[in-house]
Order: structure tokens, then sequence, then C-alpha cells
């Protein structure tokens, strides 16, 4: 997965960004590259095939100087991974860059479009594509930046999540985001930008996560700016980041994949704090009790996810049948999305995601609200797009997983997924006393056991 990391304020962005890039080096990639914009208001772009490392040395003996940037950590998707097809990637006369997370599903007719206009292009990338289109219009109409964003990603079909710098507007950075997440971070004098919180969290723990079709304009000195694709003003949540640097770092393990392994106790611990009470009695989930008729009077229960978050789902549906007696199916999101399902009213769909960003995930859930069905949402990350478009849910509160074969995750999952079977069997009443205390002590002790 691609990684995008930007700065604007005091200090002097590149060891900002190149950290931060450093951050997101467990999503994997290919090529790294970098583009700040100097005292001069000179717009310089450092890009290079292999590990962050390797840009840092490239970058030895060039001028990286400037307090306003943008960077990127590329897996190569349109064109094989080199120095060309890395990001950032600029226009024609370098006064304008972009990076990119996502696809850019009708690139090839912008190109050829564009490329009627007499724009010629280096890449095989689609982003490019993106950085000609913003630069045409910005030139030919004699718009603002802003407005050659907007314009530019009205004409866009795909996903994305940009930042975009110009050396015409050496204190802003534009961004935005349509099923890619962007997360922006707020200090004091100073914004961070980045496609997970990993990078902000050691300057800031205020952050706000750009909606679906939502552009931010972060102008140096100013407040922060949200508005809609259509030009209309968005409401700007700011949240409070529930992690800490040492969550993000080995903590003395060879590898981060070892060390969530060692981590579940905790993390275990922290997933059924408060939920389960003390004599085992009963079982807390408000997002259940608050919608209890929903759930005793649900004909079928859908789970989706993908990957790793699907093979919890496969526990979690066979222990709701056992145990709440209500019919479940589980669907690989990716498949039920195209799959013109049969969804009702009276179903639930549960979503299940570590990240909350899982596009194929959250495009079921669009399909399932347009449908009428009540959504569930069961994911790691608080204020992320699928906490915020699923109607309530249960957060697995594991912290920050960086390894990229799930451990700590999937226990949670399962285990937030075996609770709500407990939770909906006592509302039911499918479930006797003793073995719902006999099923919670159980699941009490798991941390202790491993």
């Amino acid at each position: 997965m691609c990684g995008i990391v930007g700065y604007i304020g005091v200090q002097q962005a590149f060891p900002i960004l190149t950290k931060g890039l450093h951050r997101l080096e467990y999503r994997g990639y290919d090529s790294a590259g970098v583009a700040l914009i100097n005292t001069d208001n000179r717009l310089n772009i450092y890009k290079s095939h292999g590990k962050v490392s390797e840009l840092e040395r490239f970058c030895e003996s060039k001028d990286i100087s400037g307090t306003i940037g943008i960077a990127h950590t590329r897996w190569a998707t349109h064109g094989e991974p080199n120095d060309t097809n890395a990001h950032p990637h600029f226009s024609t006369d370098r006064r304008i860059a972009i990076v990119h997370n996502g696809t850019i599903e009708n690139y090839t007719v912008l190109k050829q479009a564009l490329e009627q206009h007499g724009c010629v292009f280096d890449s095989d990338t689609d982003t490019e594509v993106v950085v000609k289109l913003i630069e045409y219009i910005y030139r030919s109409t004699g718009c603002s930046l802003l407005n050659a964003v907007r314009e530019a990603l009205e004409q866009v079909v795909g996903a994305y999540a940009i930042a975009v710098i110009s050396a015409d507007a050496p204190d802003t950075i534009i961004a935005a985001r349509k099923s890619s997440p962007l997360v922006i971070g707020i200090a004091d004098g100073e914004t961070f930008l980045a496609s997970d919180a990993s990078p902000i969290i050691e300057h800031t723990n205020q952050v706000v996560y750009l909606r679906d079709n939502e552009i931010a304009i972060i102008k140096r000195g100013e407040p922060l700016q949200v508005i809609t694709n259509k030009n209309e003003p968005s409401t700007i949540d700011i949240q409070t980041l529930r992690m800490s640097v040492s969550q993000l770092e080995k903590g003395g393990y060879p590898h981060f994949m070892l060390k969530e392994i060692f981590e579940q106790p905790n993390t275990l611990f922290d997933c059924i704090r408060g939920r389960i009470s003390a004599d085992g009695t009963k079982v807390q989930l408000s997002g259940i009790e608050d919608n209890a008729s929903r759930f005793i009077n649900a004909k079928r229960i859908v789970l989706v996810a993908c990957g790793t978050s699907w093979h919890a789902g496969l526990i979690g549906g066979r222990l709701i049948e056992e145990l709440a007696r209500i019919p479940a199916r589980v669907e690989y999101a990716s498949e039920f999305r195209y799959a013109n399902p049969v969804i009702s009213s009276d179903d639930i769909v549960i979503a299940i995601s570590q990240s909350g960003e899982t596009a194929d995930t959250l495009a079921a859930i669009k399909l399932a609200k347009e449908r009428g069905a009540f959504v569930y949402g069961v994911c790691n990350v608080v204020g992320s797009s699928i906490a915020r478009a699923t109607d309530t849910g249960t957060y697995i509160h594991v912290g920050p997983e960086i390894g990229v074969a799930s451990t700590k995750a999937f226990t949670g999952q399962v285990t937030v997924l075996t609770m709500m079977a407990l939770a909906i069997a006592q509302l039911k009443g499918t479930i006797s006393p003793d073995a719902l205390r006999s099923t919670a002590q159980s699941i009490c002790k798991i941390p202790s056991l491993i």
C-alpha cells in the first residue's frame, strides 16, 4: 500500500517527511520521493527507486530546505518500479507536484484527451495524468489552484487520496480523498498530513479524518478549511488519537509481528475490559443494547469482510447462529458488492475491518444501507471511515497493528464477535444464565492463559 506524508509549519519539512515515510514502511513499497518548496519559492522534487534510506542518501547533496512539503512511498500499480514512476509527479512546468494513493479508473481516457491538447507524459502512471489535468485547467482558465484541483477531481473516476503543492501558492497544501484514507494532524502553528496516523502521533494527537469527496485547504497561519467537491463548506470534526509513539516502536523485538504476538494478553484484556461484568452474568456492548429491538427482530445477519477479517467473520457467524439462533452468512466484501445480494430492512450487516478503511467493505456498507439494512461495524481504528459509515458498532481496542500478517487484530475481532454473539443471545433469551456465565468467565481468563 502506498503512503502519504505532508507538512507545513515552522520547522524544516524534510526530516519530518522522511521520518514519517519510515513510519509507513510497514505498508510495503518500491520507491519513495519528496517535494519541497524552499524560501525562494522554488519547487524541488527528489525521488528514488528503493528504500526511504536510499532517498535520504540521494538527497544529501541537494537543496532540501523548506518548511512545506509532501512525500510518498509507492507500491507499483501503473508502471514498473523505477525513478520515473515514483511519486511525487509534477506538472510540465514543474511548478505543481502531487502525491496520490488509489487508482484512477478513467486515466487512459483523460490521458488521451490531454495529449490532444499537447500534453506530454514521462511516466506510465495514472497519477501523472491527474497533475497534468490540474495544470491544464489551472493554466487554461486562470482559476485558483484550489478550483483547478476541484474541477480535475470532478472529471476523475476512481479512488484517491491526494496532496498537492505549487510554487505559485507556496504556503498551501491542498488535500482530497475518495475511498482512500487521509488524516490531518493539527498542532500549534503546524499541520501534518498522512495516509494513516502513525507519522502524526509524535507531533500531535489532534486529528481530522477527511471524509469521501472532501477537500482540505491547509494554509500556513490559518485555520484548516474543509469543503466538498461541490465547493460547499464541510464540518470539521477534530478527534483525539488514542495511541502513543511507543506503540509504533518495536520495543526490543526484532520485528513488529513478534511484538504484536506477545502484546495479545494486554490487547485482549483491553478488548474485554468493561464489557463483561465481574461475575460473568452480563455482556455489555452499548451498540447492541442501544439497538436491542433490531437484534431481537433480525431475520438474518450478514458478515462482510476481506482477508483476515473474513476469517474472523467465519468464526463469528458460526457463534451467532449457535448462541443467538439467528441465521448468519459470511461474505467476502469484494464479492458482496458485485453480487446484487438480497438485503432487506430486517437484515443486520456486520462489517469487519482492522483499519476501518477497507475499500471493498466500505462499498458493501454503502450497498447494504441503500437497501435498508442496519449496519454494525467491528473495527480497530477510532474515527475511521467504517466507524463513521456504520449505524453503530464496537471497537476492538488492540492498538495499532503494524505487522502485515495480522495477529492481535484477528484475536481482537474474534473476541468482539464472541461477545456480540453472547450479548445477542442474552437479549433473545437463547442462552441459559449458567451457559452465559461459564462462557463469559472463560473469555475473561483468555488473556492470562496466552
